[in-house]
């Protein structure tokens, strides 16, 4: 895990080299506060914005899965796991330079399924704009899937 971050990510850590894609996407960082509450957030830049020069749809979406997993870590403990389900509302845009964060709770926890919903969202207090509600579902798994 990657925990010497500065400036606006301070404080915050990351899975790197867990998941090539979000690796990709990101980098998408997360927080877990003394409540055992969880932030995720990540800066965003050009490459993260669509031709209209708003943040991508799609890397909204790949953060809240990202979330999904930050958000439920305390009940996941780390065991292999995947998004069954997802669902998204778009609510506003926002585009490169801002500092987007997502916020969220576990509604339920089966044996094998946890039920989870967020807001991804820039800005503070008055100034606060919720990109993006979402919802979830994650499956543990017994194993891996087979690598080719």
């Amino acid at each position: 895990m990657n925990t010497s971050l500065s400036g606006r990510l301070a404080g915050y850590e990351t899975w790197e080299g867990h998941d090539p894609f979000e690796d990709h996407a990101g980098p998408f960082f997360f927080r877990q506060h003394e409540d055992g509450s969880v932030t995720c957030a990540f800066e965003a830049t050009p490459t993260h914005c669509n031709g209209g020069g708003f943040l991508h749809g799609g890397l909204l979406m790949t953060f809240a899965d990202f979330s999904l997993f930050a958000i439920g870590r305390h009940v996941l403990h780390g065991g292999p796991s995947v998004t069954v389900s997802f669902t998204a509302e778009f609510t506003a845009a926002a585009g490169a330079g801002e500092f987007i964060e997502a916020r969220g709770e576990v509604v339920r926890n089966t044996g094998s399924m946890v039920f989870l919903r967020g807001q991804v969202f820039t800005g503070k207090g008055e100034d606060e704009r919720i990109l993006l509600n979402f919802s979830g579902i994650v499956k543990r798994v017994k194993k891996r899937p087979l690598e080719k």
